[in-house]
């Protein structure tokens, strides 16, 4: 068992926290469903505790100087994602993802803070007897928009109005249209990324988590 640094959003403070995670590739993407090694006992609260989560480190990491984003949307990789995704992805995926990444090119730069770049439940801890979400695994940690840290959590609040509330709460505003905006071309190149790293390492766990993020994607956007 090795030991973690966490940040404690409750009261900022860093505490060793136990951890046995699973070995994760360079995608940052972790293994399929028999590597998962924490069960949450109370998943709804574990992602309602978001509302304390990418603001919350910003204020409480090292402050680094902020300045806009020249570029927010991590696009370079988009093609090798998607010639290993291409065989995997339903009708008309590709289309979708590639029309939603020309729409991108128009938007905004997002200001950049310091964010986790790795952030989901599996690198959440929540400590059930102290009453406290620790979160762990900096490694990725960088400059970047808040909202990047909401992309692999974006799937737990749909269809949950009363986590998205949560989240919102805790982020202290709704999100505004350019943050959704981004927040949608970041979910669609991850999920690119994870069906291309789910068929690469026999994780079909993974790749079918991804088409149902990009199905969801597609729904939305049809009139």
């Amino acid at each position: 068992m090795t030991t973690d640094r966490g940040i404690d959003l409750t009261s900022g403070s860093t505490a060793a926290q136990p951890s046995t995670k699973a070995s994760q590739g360079a995608s940052g993407h972790s293994g399929g469903a028999a590597q998962e090694e924490f069960q949450y006992r109370d998943e709804s609260r574990l992602q309602a505790g978001a509302q304390m989560t990418t603001t919350t480190m910003a204020r409480r990491l090292p402050v680094l100087v902020r300045r806009s984003a020249a570029s927010t949307l991590p696009l370079g990789k988009l093609e090798r994602h998607l010639r290993d995704a291409r065989p995997h992805l339903a009708a008309g995926g590709e289309e979708f993802i590639r029309t939603t990444v020309e729409k991108a090119a128009g938007l905004p730069a997002l200001e950049a803070v310091p964010i986790h770049g790795d952030f989901h439940a599996r690198n959440l801890r929540w400590d059930e007897a102290a009453d406290v979400l620790y979160v762990i695994d900096f490694e990725r940690s960088e400059e970047g928009p808040v909202i990047r840290d909401f992309v692999r959590l974006s799937d737990a609040w749909h269809g949950r109005p009363d986590l998205l509330a949560a989240v919102t709460d805790g982020y202290g505003r709704p999100f505004t249209p350019h943050e959704k905006a981004h927040l949608t071309v970041l979910s669609v190149l991850d999920a690119v990324s994870g069906i291309s790293y789910g068929a690469a390492h026999d994780d079909p766990e993974l790749g079918e988590r991804a088409r149902r993020t990009l199905a969801r994607l597609r729904a939305a956007q049809r009139p």
